[in-house]
């Protein structure tokens, strides 16, 4: 299927099933965390998926193409954003197994209604506050900024839309750890599985990959650390293998 592209848009090699996606350097392009969290995110054949926040739709394109799950959702309050999502879906003949939808996060569980899924996830905006930001409103200030969200909003909201028994999947920040647990426990996602991401091993941790499940018991698994890189420029295998190559 041919696509045209708009100003400023490239095509970019997904290394899975062929698959490609349209994105926007001037605008936001997805990053490590979002390939991490496509990784660590489990859905069994059948399952209903919906991504939180979802950007030009990476995660439900990569979780389409290394998951069961029987349909997938990504969420998108940027017009922009969803139309690249919508584009790639239609791009790589997906339109069968993947839905954009434009909405706010804040208002998911009214769009879909409570839970409508058996997986949720979410790259969220890591920082607080507007440090350092130079205009609120441009897409790459929304992206990594809680302007329009918050962790609380994303963590009630998945809370919602998950089925009693359904997971949350989430890569964030381990500055805001504590944050965390403390919203899944209050919103009745009890943590059940976490990994630390290290750009080196002599380095500190960048990232956590974290599970949680919607009124489970209280046990947590914590995974071996994943470490992305060997050396400069040189992926760990484990990262060769999530990414596909």
């Amino acid at each position: 299927m041919t696509i045209n592209l708009k100003r400023n848009e490239r095509l970019d090699e997904l290394q899975r099933n062929g698959y490609r996606i349209i994105q926007n350097p001037e605008k936001f392009c997805f990053g490590m965390d979002a390939v991490l969290l496509s990784g660590f995110a489990k859905a069994k054949e059948g399952d209903k998926t919906l991504d939180l926040g979802t950007g030009t739709g990476i995660i439900p394109i990569l979780m389409e193409a290394k998951t069961g799950a029987s349909h997938l959702t990504g969420l998108e309050i940027q017009e922009e954003s969803a139309d690249m999502a919508r584009r790639s879906v239609a791009l790589n003949g997906l339109e069968s197994k993947i839905s954009i939808v434009q909405g706010d996060i804040k208002e998911a569980g009214t769009l879909f209604g409570a839970a409508s899924f058996d997986v949720v996830t979410c790259n969220p905006p890591y920082m607080t506050g507007g440090h350092g930001l130079k205009n609120p409103d441009a897409p790459k200030a929304i992206a990594r900024h809680e302007i329009l969200c918050t962790l609380e909003d994303v963590v009630g909201q998945a809370a919602k839309l998950l089925r009693p028994g359904g997971n949350f999947f989430m890569v964030h920040r381990p500055f805001r750890l504590a944050e965390i647990m403390v919203l899944l426990c209050k919103y009745k996602l009890e943590p059940k599985r976490m990994q630390l991401v290290y750009p080196f091993v002599d380095k500190e941790p960048n990232m956590v990959l974290i599970e949680a499940n919607r009124g489970g018991k209280p046990r947590m698994t914590v995974e071996r650390p994943l470490v992305v890189y060997e050396r400069p420029g040189v992926y760990m295998p484990e990262i060769h293998e999530i990414y596909g190559y």
